[in-house]
């Protein structure tokens, strides 16, 4: 029988066959990866529209948890062991609607909320505030004296009318000047980082100088005054932790911690502490079942020595602005919103911003 020969062609037909079956192999592999990440994406953006109305959830339930407290009638005022301030709670709501309420992990839907409530007339209100109190906080944060009237005057010019510059200030001619120029505001602050802009004012004094929670920016720019070369500020705190933008522009005495609580003009550090103590109550521990908050802010008079005018201009005990920080979770998703509210009365409750961190 004569032997059959093998053609080349039989060997280069079979490589191709094998070649098309890897290359449809990875096409179908690459399919059915991109089919996979459509998928993922898909309940993404659906995770995403469910976060978001979760958080708008969360919002509301600190709307519901402020309106509620403000009905209270035995608790005239906000303090620091009320469920909104994640406190055990005080005598009066023991008896509402909000007894046993926590506002961690709280279900909602398919998902749970998580919701922290932090009055903002626990700190002082930067655009309300006069050349006193400012240069009373630079005081208590240890600046030195040359840099206190820098940073004084160009924040009052920051938030001032157009004008001529304060004497130590800055105008817009200063701030057009920069390397990177821009222009001043001229106006109250919308949110407290704009400090950053303003002439005099570093990241550590912003800041203070143990937070880490920050980076230089291109804006900065330090007057390299009142400090030794190659000595770096020490403050234990910075303009963060006592200012706030947005306030009614009285400061809380259930609420403040006291360095804010030294920033009202004849309170000094004694006093201060005697305010803490005193509503801190026998356990001396802010937040918890003892705490004793002042009802009204004439009982100030026998601690610090201000009258009942002082005091009603100044303090108050009832805070009216808060800021709603709401961690919305459904699964492994999560997100966190930031929400302004200012409290009108126990029926009116406006959310002046929201937004996701």
């Amino acid at each position: 029988m004569k032997p059959r020969l093998h053609h080349k062609s039989d060997g280069i037909a079979l490589i191709i066959v094998m070649c098309a079956i890897v290359i449809l192999s990875m096409l179908a592999a690459a399919f059915a990866y991109s089919m996979k990440v459509e998928t993922k994406l898909a309940q993404n953006s659906d995770s995403e529209q469910q976060l978001l109305w979760l958080g708008r959830s969360g919002v509301e339930l600190a709307s519901y948890v402020l309106s509620q407290e403000m009905t209270i009638r035995s608790e005239p005022y906000d303090s620091l062991n009320q469920i909104w301030a994640g406190g055990p709670g005080g005598p009066g709501e023991t008896n509402s609607v909000l007894s046993g309420l926590s506002l961690d992990n709280y279900p909602v839907g398919d998902g749970t909320v998580s919701v922290k409530i932090v009055d903002l007339e626990r700190k002082a209100n930067i655009n309300t505030a006069n050349t006193t109190v400012i240069q009373q906080a630079l005081t208590l944060m240890g600046v030195n004296a040359n840099d206190m009237s820098v940073v004084s005057d160009s924040i009052l010019d920051w938030i001032g009318p157009p004008g001529p510059a304060r004497v130590a200030g800055a105008e817009d001619e200063y701030y057009q000047a920069l390397a990177v120029p821009y222009h001043v505001k001229n106006a109250p602050m919308d949110n407290l980082s704009e400090l950053m802009l303003v002439r005099g004012v570093t990241p550590e004094l912003y800041w203070g100088s143990n937070a880490t929670n920050h980076t230089p920016s291109v804006f900065q720019h330090k007057l390299g005054v009142g400090t030794a070369p190659g000595e770096e500020p020490d403050y234990p705190f910075g303009l963060a932790e006592i200012f706030t933008p947005i306030s009614s522009g009285k400061i809380n005495v259930n609420t403040a911690d006291i360095n804010v609580l030294q920033m009202i003009p004849g309170v000094d550090a004694a006093a201060a502490a005697a305010i803490i103590q005193h509503r801190a109550g026998p356990d001396g521990v802010d937040g918890t079942e003892d705490d004793i908050p002042f009802r009204d802010v004439n009982q100030l008079s026998a601690i610090t020595g201000l009258n009942s005018p002082q005091s009603g201009n100044l303090c108050t005990t009832r805070s009216l602005t808060f800021e709603v920080h709401v961690t919305a979770q459904i699964g492994d998703y999560k997100r966190e919103y930031v929400a302004i509210l200012f409290r009108n009365s126990a029926r009116s409750i406006q959310v002046v911003s929201f937004y996701w961190k």
